[in-house]
């Protein structure tokens, strides 16, 4: 599966921008207009998922490629990897959904939404990055694209269902 079976909408910013918290107010949002999101969030830092001497990091250690773990209620994949995986190879883990929103991965080349708080004194991404095609902001911006109230996920939310109609409607055409 590729990129090209996914919908796809960057989430960047920079550090302490509040990326999580808005996430965390607008995907209720689109969850009740009946969408279905999925989130690929991108670290920088080596991650350690599994619970060192639980059964799943012992089979890991033991040179199993990848273990799962499954519950009624969920699931986890853990794998090592040689190196990160490609947009291309995270999409493939995911299930069909409506959307995928990136939070981090700001050198993607997909359309993005920067979160940017004037107040941290970090210069905006949407000066380097024409891959952006709206802010959210706490504080007046003058940028090339649209600006979105930080502070009203409600109209964060409408943004990116229309934004999500009209990049349905593009590939339908």
């Amino acid at each position: 599966m590729s990129a090209n079976y996914f919908i796809v909408l960057g989430i960047c910013g920079t550090s302490g921008s509040g990326k999580t918290t808005l996430l965390e107010a607008v995907l209720p949002k689109l969850r009740e207009a009946g969408l279905t999101v999925s989130v690929i969030k991108h670290s920088h830092h080596d991650l350690q998922l599994d619970t060192p001497g639980k059964d799943s990091f012992r089979h890991r250690q033991a040179g199993a490629a990848e273990v799962m773990v499954v519950s009624p209620h969920r699931f986890g994949l853990f794998a090592d990897t040689a190196a990160e995986l490609t947009l291309d190879q995270q999409l493939s883990r995911l299930s069909p959904c409506d959307l995928v929103l990136l939070e981090g991965h700001k050198a993607q080349p997909v359309p993005k939404l920067e979160i940017h708080r004037p107040a941290l004194g970090k210069p905006p991404l949407f000066e380097s990055d024409p891959s952006i095609i709206a802010v959210a902001s706490d504080g007046a911006l003058d940028a090339p694209c649209l600006v979105l109230d930080l502070n009203d996920p409600s109209a964060v939310a409408r943004f990116i269902m229309d934004w999500l109609v009209q990049r349905k409607a593009a590939s339908r055409a």
